[in-house]
């Protein structure tokens, strides 16, 4: 469904603000994009709200359908080719043989008769969201094994010792195999791939939300062509074995453009191959929706207004600290400032930023390139991680000088990154003077809001809880975020209109929390045991979200970090200033229902 600007107005002038609608379009044809586009990415409306909207003004039946499970007998009677070019499935067929079809544009009305002259006139003709299209697009294949399956009888098995161009060709069997692995993986919503050779047989594995799953074993004697054609997609040398090689692709999918980062790794077996996918077309999320919460939302704001400083996000890899600093950018990004980056590598590219990629064969390293940047008249400089002290003493030197500095390190937490600057030999009032807040993150799993099971905390799990957590000494700043996360949800609910007031009302998956936390009564939730859930697929978890701890250096551990204190002596101080710590930040989200004990003991135990 692409509105024309015009039509999207109409539909649009008692939800939005006249001005703001007027403000957009203008931006719309500054940039020549549809202004739907910028509607649906400044979630003026949610792209279910609009087709509602849609569906009324053409008097068509709105449906969901993407969780539904079609009748495969059912789905085909319109073939797969059909139903893509059309953007139209067959969900259901009454009893009277009408046909019921969903589609995204019940206004495109040559597709309605070349569904008639299918199916007979007897059809009914919905509409649907575009994501719920796909998902149903989908269900025309079956799982990857049976896709491969189909594919891998007609390779050549024989021999594995040399490829031939035939074998790894655009549209042999092989590029078939590589394609439906790539495929599936941006279906289950995986962020890597992982191609792994063993002694009898080829292993592939999918990391979803941070926990690496097993989803095909392949023959043996297949891997040197799946090696093959991946590095021919990457521009990699196919006849280098012995040293590991880095590349790049894109493809495009259903949901946008994909770019997919590839490493080639010699391993005892032969050649392992890891792919990384990022989405590109994929708007960077506000801090609110990453999971900061109360204090910490609030000590993020107050260091992003300032002028000058440094903002560290620590934690281990794959943490999520570069979605945190590409969120921080987004927010920042204006017109009125230059902001520059270096980074290893340029994971999204940004609108308006000035983006640099690290290129050490060139002499382009995070320390020449920062000295580089500085030159370049910048406001804000995020340099992709700190990695020795003449990084770091770069880092602070701008920070001094007017600039506000955004970078990663590598600690456990954020209280121990002070001290980790110190042994880099920057100077302990340097430190003081420049850095305003450390992020120590993590990442865990979130909890499926359709299988979770509300319970309550037995005596001895509570006991364990609050000894785990160390409750007791922090319940002052969990009772403190409490009371703000409860007057926010308040704000909010009084500031929408009746008809959001309406559909808050009915949300079965919003949790009410208290504003002072009862040790003696504890409620939480856990994995459901339904292992046919169709939005988890009976894993109990879907998606990911961030635990944070939020470090503000305020004067007085401006004065510890100038005596040289020690990161136990920083985060006790930074606790009595009312520091939330991931654990805790991860426990405030376990009473939301958002995650579980387990998983974040998981993440945060050392």
């Amino acid at each position: 469904m692409q509105l024309s600007d015009a039509a999207l107005q109409r539909l649009l002038k008692d939800k939005v603000d006249d001005s703001k609608l007027t403000e957009l379009a203008e931006e719309a044809k500054k940039h020549k994009k549809p202004l739907q586009s910028l509607v649906l990415d400044r979630k003026l409306v949610s792209a279910k709200e609009l087709t509602q909207l849609y569906a009324e003004s053409i008097q068509a039946e709105f449906v969901e359908i993407g969780n539904d499970k079609i009748d495969p007998d059912v789905l085909e009677l319109i073939p797969e080719h059909i139903a893509r070019q059309y953007r139209a499935v067959l969900f259901d067929t009454s009893k009277d043989g009408k046909s019921k079809i969903a589609m995204s544009d019940p206004g495109d009305l040559p597709a309605v008769d070349a569904l008639e002259k299918l199916l007979g006139k007897n059809v009914s003709i919905y509409i649907a969201t575009e994501s719920d299209i796909d998902k149903v697009l989908d269900q025309y294949k079956g799982n990857l094994d049976s896709e491969i399956t189909k594919v891998i009888p007609e390779t050549d098995t024989d021999k594995h010792e040399e490829v031939s161009a035939d074998e790894v060709a655009e549209d042999s069997p092989i590029a078939k195999t590589v394609n439906l692995i790539i495929e599936y993986a941006i279906k289950e919503g995986a962020s890597d791939i992982h191609i792994e050779p063993r002694e009898q047989l080829v292993q592939v594995r999918y990391r979803i939300d941070g926990v690496l799953r097993e989803a095909n074993t392949l023959p043996r004697n297949l891997m040197l062509a799946l090696a093959s054609r991946i590095k021919i997609m990457s521009n990699l040398k196919i006849d280098e074995h012995r040293k590991p090689q880095d590349g790049r692709f894109k493809i495009s999918s259903p949901s946008g453009t994909i770019a997919l980062r590839v490493s080639t790794l010699p391993v005892m077996d032969g050649e392992k191959v890891v792919m990384r996918l990022l989405d590109e077309t994929a708007s960077a999320l506000t801090l609110d929706e990453l999971g900061f919460a109360a204090t910490a939302l609030e000590r993020m704001e107050r260091a992003m207004k300032q002028p000058h400083g440094m903002i560290l996000v620590t934690g281990p890899t794959g943490a999520g600290k570069s979605t945190t600093l590409y969120s921080v950018l987004s927010a920042l990004n204006s017109p009125k400032v230059n902001i520059s980056t270096i980074e290893d590598p340029v994971e999204y590219r940004m609108r308006g930023i000035n983006q640099t990629q690290v290129n050490p064969k060139a002499g382009m390293t995070f320390a020449s390139g920062l000295r580089a940047l500085l030159r370049q008249d910048p406001n804000i400089i995020m340099v992709g991680e700190i990695r020795d002290g003449e990084t770091a003493n770069l880092g602070i030197q701008a920070a001094l000088t007017g600039h506000l500095v955004l970078s990663t390190l590598h600690t456990n937490n954020a209280a121990t990154t002070l001290p980790r600057l110190l042994d880099m030999g920057t100077e302990p009032f340097l430190i003081a003077s420049t850095v305003r807040v450390v992020v120590g993150q993590r990442l865990v799993r979130k909890l499926c809001t359709t299988c979770r099971k509300p319970y309550d905390a037995d005596d001895e799990e509570l006991a364990h809880i609050i000894e785990d957590f160390n409750i007791n000494k922090a319940l002052p700043n969990i009772n403190e975020n409490l009371r703000k996360y409860n007057e926010k949800e308040k704000a909010a609910a009084e500031a929408s209109s009746k008809d959001d007031k309406k559909k808050k009302s009915t949300d079965k998956n919003k949790v009410i929390l208290p504003d002072e936390l009862d040790l003696k009564h504890i409620s939480l939730f856990k994995v459901g045991d339904d292992e046919s859930c169709d939005d988890c697929g009976g894993i109990g978890y879907k998606g990911r979200i961030g635990i944070y701890e939020v470090l503000e250096v305020d004067e007085s551990l401006s004065r510890l970090i100038v005596e040289s204190g020690t990161a136990d002596d920083i985060q006790s101080k930074a606790i009595e200033n009312g520091l939330i710590t991931m654990q805790l930040d991860g426990f405030l989200k376990c009473l939301q229902g958002k995650t579980t004990i387990e998983e974040i003991l998981r993440v945060t135990r050392e």
